[in-house]
């Protein structure tokens, strides 16, 4: 079974701030999902099993002057283990591709091995840190990036 892949709509903040508040320590107010919805520059899809409308993960990147980066990425913890996050990203890809973006950015904890694996079997590559970045507990950020363009399609 696949999950679909689709643009978030306002029926689906609610399930994705679930989401949130069960695999982050410092979770996303659902008023700030709420807040990307229609916006040009953002891209905010989720991921429903194919049987269903039970939100299963979503993505949300941020795209300006030819960069884009990941902002928050996750996967309903009954849903892992079948390659969602992957495909997940390789959607952020497909809409790099759309808006002619050169390279992805992100930040992932550096404890965070299964998130490191990941963006590593995608192509990025650690470009720097910042320290202290996250909160409960605090940790340091790892930056990634990975070259995306001119045109991916």
């Amino acid at each position: 079974m696949t999950d679909r892949i689709e643009p978030a709509s306002a029926g689906d903040v609610a399930a994705v701030a679930a989401i949130e508040r069960e695999v982050f320590t410092d979770p996303w107010a659902e008023s700030a999902f709420a807040g990307l919805l229609g916006r040009p520059h953002v891209y905010f899809a989720v991921a429903h099993p194919a049987s269903g409308t039970a939100t299963s993960g979503y993505v949300v990147a941020i795209f300006a002057g030819g960069e884009g980066e990941i902002a928050n990425l996750a996967v309903a913890p009954d849903a892992r283990g079948r390659g969602l996050g992957a495909r997940l990203v390789d959607a952020v890809f497909q809409e790099a591709g759309r808006r002619d973006t050169e390279a992805l950015y992100l930040e992932v904890r550096e404890s965070n091995a299964a998130a490191r694996h990941l963006y590593g079997t995608r192509g990025f590559e650690e470009v720097g840190r910042r320290r202290g970045y996250y909160r409960r507990p605090v940790e340091d950020a790892l930056i990634l990036r990975r070259s995306v363009g001119p045109r991916l399609t």
